[in-house]
């Protein structure tokens, strides 16, 4: 089973999904900031941190599955699960599967679109680099992850995020950039889902095409956004005001949107 961290007695449980070449140990820095109200459950999603490589290949209903079970071991029947980045592509497969499980969803720095055919060209392009020359492709990619305006004030978490990616297994980061290229589009999910869904994205992400994530978004009125000055990395970045609005809006109601 999955690597998992329980945290707090509040009686709401949030799913805390990493994104590649992440770990649980990422969220620290919104832990302090997050409402006494919510249990957290964080887990180390396949090939990452402590948790095992399960195939060649992890697409992200294996990874949903593994999510799961980790929910039915602690005899959770209800969450709110919120995934960055690679966890948010890993939260939508499991709100397709699960979607009575769900109290709500939250989009942290994701999208619900597959990659366009560019994308997969470039994830198909670092395989031989990722199995071969690990340090190198963290070491170039990491930094340009963070808002590049605030690259002097943020060197210390730059620092953090390189070192969490490279204490990643190499193939079990091979296996989940793998499924990311088979991953599909999952806008259906966000149509039909009768769960509050929330979206975080960043002004100056350069993983996620923000501006269409949002433009694109379905007009319902369980849906939530919000755009942030900062880069693909808001638990780092912006930890306060995420973990602000997490507690807003998945334990209260807000207008539908808000630029910060």
């Amino acid at each position: 089973m999955l690597n998992f961290e329980r945290k707090g007695n509040g009686k709401e449980t949030l799913v805390l999904l990493h994104g590649f070449m992440e770990n649980l140990s990422i969220w620290s820095d919104m832990e302090t900031h997050l409402s006494k109200d919510f249990s957290l459950l964080k887990i180390d999603l396949p090939g990452h941190g402590q948790s095992e490589i399960f195939g060649e290949i992890h697409t992200m209903e294996l990874m949903a599955d593994e999510v799961k079970k980790v929910l039915d071991n602690q005899n959770i029947e209800k969450v709110h699960v919120l995934g960055h980045s690679m966890g948010g592509y890993t939260s939508l497969a499991f709100a397709e599967k699960y979607p009575d499980t769900l109290k709500s969803l939250t989009l942290f720095f994701s999208t619900y679109f597959a990659d366009d055919e560019e994308k997969k060209q470039q994830r198909i392009k670092s395989y031989r680099i990722i199995k071969d020359a690990f340090a190198h492709y963290v070491r170039a990619g990491i930094p340009n992850l963070f808002n590049p305006n605030e690259r002097d004030i943020l060197e210390g978490k730059i620092e953090t995020a390189l070192e969490t990616a490279l204490s990643t297994n190499n193939m079990g980061a091979l296996a989940c950039v793998k499924g990311m290229v088979e991953r599909t589009d999952k806008k259906h999910v966000m149509q039909n889902l009768e769960a509050k869904i929330l979206v975080l994205a960043g002004k100056h992400d350069t993983a996620v095409k923000t501006d269409l994530t949002i433009k694109n978004l379905p007009d319902r009125t369980n849906i939530k956004s919000y755009i942030l000055d900062c880069g693909h990395n808001g638990h780092w970045e912006k930890p306060g005001i995420c973990a602000e609005i997490i507690n807003t809006e998945l334990l209260h109601d807000l207008p539908k949107k808000l630029v910060l």
